[in-house]
């Protein structure tokens, strides 16, 4: 260790007693004696030369210093515990936990997936799928396929696929009583859509930027597709997502109009977890299979 940096063990201690401000109860959680708490304290106070507590009679309170240096060792201390987590992801060869949303999971990645199971039956391959940003530590993952624009700090993004925007609908609901021939024959109350609705971005580049979209909406882009497969109405598809139904004729495209959603998708994890050979597996029949025909 430098010698200009304190012994980590005396760090530990006095970050636990600043937290409690209180001597006792920080040496209940080391399971150590109080004594002991005052030692490590009293020698990290010669060490760096000031005073980090005020002392009083049932406790103690963090001096001027004391309290900023607090702040900026438990952010460190943070920092050093996501770093062994990942360390110890790293050295499990045997699991794989991918994070991503449940669309992407039951649209693409699950009729694929057998196929990378096929090739690596060592790997005990664990989804986790959420809507929510998975948390790389806590949810113990590896590796993440996430939609967006790529940035994530502290998370190293590789580009997969981008999406683009466009209505789909079922056969039938085409060929229904009134015929769907042009963009101009839609209706608000046949659009289904998100929360986060971009029925106009579409219907502004089709000419119809007064339209609003009126029909049912969904939290989910998953239960969306579904819902247009089911002939509920006319979805505004997700070429990732709806590539499958498409192929399958479950899905079709009615209008021979499509714009960029300005995001993709990407590859997402720790820079070290990118290293790791299971990572690096999952990586190459990732971007093999993306090129690779949907399965039957």
């Amino acid at each position: 260790m430098s010698p200009r940096l304190p012994p980590l063990g005396a760090l530990r201690t006095f970050e636990a007693a600043g937290r409690h401000a209180n001597f006792v109860r920080a040496a209940e959680e080391l399971n150590i004696t109080p004594a002991a708490v005052s030692q490590q304290v009293r020698a990290l106070e010669e060490h760096l030369g000031i005073r980090l507590f005020t002392r009083r009679a049932r406790g103690v309170d963090l001096t001027a210093a004391g309290a900023e240096y607090a702040r900026e060792l438990a952010a460190i201390l943070e920092q050093l515990a996501l770093a062994t987590e990942r360390a110890r992801r790293t050295d499990e060869p045997g699991r794989l936990t991918i994070a991503t949303t449940p669309s992407f999971a039951a649209r693409w990645l699950m009729p694929r997936l057998t196929r990378f199971l096929e090739r690596h039956p060592d790997l005990d391959v664990r989804l986790s799928t959420s809507n929510a940003l998975a948390d790389f530590v806590s949810q113990d993952i590896d590796v993440a396929v996430r939609y967006g624009t790529g940035r994530w700090p502290g998370l190293e993004a590789q580009w997969l696929l981008t999406a683009e925007l466009f209505p789909v609908c079922s056969p039938s609901y085409r060929q229904s009583s009134r015929p769907l021939r042009a963009a101009a024959e839609l209706k608000p109350r046949s659009l289904l859509r998100l929360a986060l609705d971009e029925w106009p971005k579409w219907l502004e580049a089709a000419g119809l930027a007064d339209l609003r979209a009126a029909g049912p909406q969904f939290s989910d882009i998953g239960l969306l597709t579904q819902a247009a497969v089911a002939g509920q109405g006319i979805a505004l598809g997700q070429s990732v997502i709806v590539a499958d139904e498409l192929a399958a004729g479950r899905l079709i495209e009615p209008f021979d109009l499509r714009i960029p959603s300005g995001m993709s998708y990407y590859l997402v994890a720790p820079p070290e977890s990118l290293q790791s050979r299971k990572v690096a597996a999952f990586q190459r029949w990732l971007r093999n299979e993306i090129t690779s025909p949907a399965p039957d």
